[in-house]
C-alpha cells in the first residue's frame, strides 16, 4: 500500500514522454502546438509550480531542443520494457521522494493543480468528468514502487495497480486540464482551445 514519506511535499514532476505517438505520426514530444513543442507545456507548468521537471523517455524518443533551455533532467526508461507505469517507476527510483506525475501530452495542466498535488499526502490520482480514473496524472510516493514494479512485470493494468496502491481518487478541476493530444484531431482541438483562451 501507498504510505506517506518523510518528505511532506513532492519536489519533482515526472513528465512522461515514453509513448510512441504513432497516432500522431511519431515524435509526439516535439510536435508543435501553437509554435511550441507539446512537451514544453507540462514542463513549464511544473517549473511554475516549483517542481523540478524529470522528463522520462525511451532511448529512441525524439525530444525537442527547447528542453535544453530548461532545467529539465532527462531520465531513460530501462530498454526492452514497455508499460504505461514504467515512467512513474523510473522517476520514483531517481527522485528519492514523492513525485507528481503528468503525461507529456497534456498541454493544459496548470501550475496550480501540480502544486496542489505536490502538497498532498500519500498517492493521489485524478478522475475526469466522465468518471474515469486517469493514473498518468497524480502524486506517487516511493512506497508505491514495489507495487508499480510488480504490475509492470506481470503486464497488469494501470487501473488495477492504482487500486492495489489504495490511491485516493479526486475529481479533476473543470475545464480542459486533462485534455491530452493523441491524434491530429486532438492537436487541432488543442490549437482551437489555446486560441480561445487568448481572446
Amino acid at each position: 500500500r501507498c504510505r506517506r514519506s518523510v518528505a511532506e511535499r513532492a519536489r519533482h514532476a515526472a513528465i512522461l514522454a515514453g509513448g510512441m505517438g504513432s497516432r500522431l505520426g511519431g515524435a509526439k514530444p516535439q510536435t508543435l502546438l501553437a509554435g511550441r513543442a507539446l512537451i514544453d507545456y507540462p514542463v513549464a507548468a511544473s517549473v511554475a509550480a516549483g517542481l523540478a521537471p524529470l522528463v522520462v523517455a525511451k532511448l529512441d524518443t525524439e525530444l525537442p531542443r527547447s528542453l535544453l533551455e530548461t532545467d529539465a533532467r532527462v531520465l531513460l526508461d530501462p530498454p526492452g520494457e514497455a508499460h504505461p507505469l514504467l515512467g512513474i517507476a523510473t522517476a520514483l527510483e531517481h527522485a528519492a521522494g514523492p513525485v507528481v506525475a503528468i503525461a507529456g501530452d497534456m498541454p493544459f495542466v496548470t501550475a496550480a493543480l501540480l502544486a496542489r498535488l505536490a502538497a498532498l499526502d500519500g498517492c493521489v490520482v485524478l478522475r475526469d468528468s466522465d468518471g474515469r480514473v486517469q493514473p498518468l496524472i497524480g502524486r506517487y510516493e516511493p512506497s508505491a514502487l514495489p507495487i508499480l514494479r510488480a504490475a509492470i512485470e506481470r503486464g497488469g493494468s494501470v487501473r488495477d495497480a492504482v487500486g492495489e496502491l489504495g490511491a485516493v481518487v479526486e475529481d479533476a478541476p473543470e475545464g480542459a486540464v486533462l485534455f491530452d493530444v493523441d491524434t491530429p484531431e486532438d492537436l487541432a482541438e488543442a490549437e482551437r482551445l489555446l486560441a480561445e483562451s487568448e481572446v
